[in-house]
Protein backbone atom coordinates (compact mmCIF):
# COMPACT_ATOMS: atom_id res chain seq x y z
CA UNK A 1 0.00 0.00 0.00
CA UNK A 2 1.27 3.11 -1.27
CA UNK A 3 -0.31 6.27 0.51
CA UNK A 4 0.61 9.88 -0.65
CA UNK A 5 0.07 13.17 1.75
CA UNK A 6 0.42 16.50 1.47
CA UNK A 7 3.17 17.53 3.90
CA UNK A 8 2.97 21.71 3.39
CA UNK A 9 3.13 21.98 -0.54
CA UNK A 10 5.78 18.77 -0.90
CA UNK A 11 3.92 15.65 -1.67
CA UNK A 12 5.51 12.70 0.62
CA UNK A 13 5.42 8.85 -0.50
CA UNK A 14 4.89 6.25 2.69
CA UNK A 15 4.71 2.33 1.88
CA UNK A 16 3.46 -0.40 4.25
CA UNK A 17 3.74 -3.79 2.56
CA UNK A 18 3.30 -7.40 4.16
CA UNK A 19 7.17 -8.25 4.77
CA UNK A 20 6.58 -12.04 5.15
CA UNK A 21 4.08 -14.76 3.63
CA UNK A 22 0.69 -14.56 5.56
CA UNK A 23 0.38 -11.27 6.38
CA UNK A 24 -1.63 -8.75 4.78
CA UNK A 25 -2.31 -5.47 4.69
CA UNK A 26 -5.64 -3.62 6.22
CA UNK A 27 -6.88 0.23 5.96
CA UNK A 28 -9.44 1.59 8.52
CA UNK A 29 -10.79 5.21 8.40
CA UNK A 30 -11.73 6.47 11.61
CA UNK A 31 -12.86 9.55 13.10
CA UNK A 32 -10.89 11.94 10.62
CA UNK A 33 -7.83 9.25 10.54
CA UNK A 34 -6.64 6.77 7.90
CA UNK A 35 -4.78 3.93 9.23
CA UNK A 36 -3.13 1.38 7.32
CA UNK A 37 -1.74 -1.84 8.95
CA UNK A 38 0.45 -4.57 8.38
CA UNK A 39 -1.23 -7.75 9.87
CA UNK A 40 -0.78 -11.42 10.76
CA UNK A 41 -2.99 -14.26 9.93
CA UNK A 42 -4.34 -14.39 13.38
CA UNK A 43 -5.06 -10.64 12.46
CA UNK A 44 -2.44 -9.14 15.14
CA UNK A 45 -1.05 -5.98 13.88
CA UNK A 46 2.46 -6.26 13.50
CA UNK A 47 3.07 -1.99 11.94
CA UNK A 48 0.37 0.33 11.81
CA UNK A 49 1.09 3.72 10.22
CA UNK A 50 -1.93 6.20 10.98
CA UNK A 51 -2.60 9.48 8.94
CA UNK A 52 -4.94 12.71 8.71
CA UNK A 53 -7.75 11.89 6.46
CA UNK A 54 -7.76 15.46 5.17
CA UNK A 55 -3.50 15.52 4.58
CA UNK A 56 -3.75 11.98 2.15
CA UNK A 57 -3.91 13.23 -1.53
CA UNK A 58 -3.78 9.12 -2.91
CA UNK A 59 -3.89 5.72 -1.13
CA UNK A 60 -2.52 3.13 -3.97
CA UNK A 61 -3.02 -0.49 -3.62
CA UNK A 62 -0.71 -2.59 -5.41
CA UNK A 63 -1.38 -6.11 -6.28
CA UNK A 64 0.85 -9.02 -4.71
CA UNK A 65 2.85 -11.07 -6.62
CA UNK A 66 1.91 -14.54 -7.69
CA UNK A 67 5.35 -15.99 -7.49
CA UNK A 68 7.16 -14.45 -4.56
CA UNK A 69 10.84 -14.30 -4.76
Amino acid sequence: MEIVIDAGGTPRTYEVIATRAGRRVEVATRRGLVEVSEVTRSGTAVRTARFMSSRILALVEHPADEHPG
